[in-house]
């Protein structure tokens, strides 16, 4: 198969990843009932993860959203500190910021505690990638 003229590298790299989606579906199976079952001590170690107790799934739903609000927390405090360092912010703009950054902590901690759970519960296992959040 003859390749196209190139149109420059971006458009090159473009149908390098293209070409590469494409072989990548090529391999998935075309209906659901084509795919292999995980093998057993996968699919138990992952049904050992995921609760699907119906007396808790109020406190799991809280559990995940407290999770996306802490991560968010932690991005915006992380942007504020990169801000803070690069000089950006009036004293004024630092303290007002601080304080915010604080109270949201506060907040984290007050829900964290009406549903049961600490800022650890929050970070999520993600087997071999690791913690959601950082230590």
């Amino acid at each position: 198969m003859a390749t196209p003229p190139s149109d420059g590298p971006h458009i090159d790299r473009l149908r390098e990843v293209s070409d590469a989606a494409s072989r990548a579906f090529s391999l998935l199976p075309a209906r659901p009932e084509d795919v292999t079952p995980p093998p057993t001590g996968r699919g138990e170690a992952a049904a050992r993860r995921l609760r699907t107790d119906p007396d808790t799934v109020e406190r799991d739903l809280v559990r995940l959203v407290l999770t996306i609000v802490e991560l968010l927390r932690q991005l915006m405090e992380r942007q504020a500190l990169h801000r803070v360092d690069q000089g950006d912010l009036t004293e004024e703009q630092e303290e007002r910021l601080g304080m915010t950054l604080m109270v949201l902590h506060d907040r984290m901690t007050e829900l964290c505690d009406r549903y049961g759970l600490t800022l650890e519960d929050l970070n999520l296992d993600l087997g071999p990638l690791g913690t959601l959040l950082p230590p």
